[in-house]
């Protein structure tokens, strides 16, 4: 990775994502597959200019699907890398996480 943007791919917005952000101030991001957990604590810092608490990183698998009448087709989806900061108490919540004001 050449630079803290390249990090963090996007955010994961999800209905279980979303209760994290909104009760437990969790927030989660699919990151690169290199990226380690300080790696990830320094750009969320950087970029957002919160304090973070924890950070857990997991790897998600790929998926596979079958499409078609014939059901013989299979759909892989890949797998991926995922983040969930936990921000310390008294930081200001994430705007992109936030819904429309």
């Amino acid at each position: 990775m050449k630079n803290l943007y390249d990090v963090l791919v996007r955010p994961l917005v999800t209905e279980k994502s979303s209760f994290q952000s909104g009760k437990l101030s969790q927030y989660v991001f699919v990151v690169n597959k290199e990226a380690t957990r300080t790696a990830v604590k320094d750009a969320i810092e950087t970029l957002f200019e919160v304090t973070v608490a924890r950070v857990n990183i997991l790897n998600a698998p790929g998926k596979r699907g079958r499409r078609g009448r014939s059901r013989r087709m299979v759909i892989r989806r890949p797998a991926y890398k995922k983040a969930i900061v936990t921000l310390a108490e008294g930081s200001k919540p994430l705007e992109i996480f936030e819904g429309v004001q």
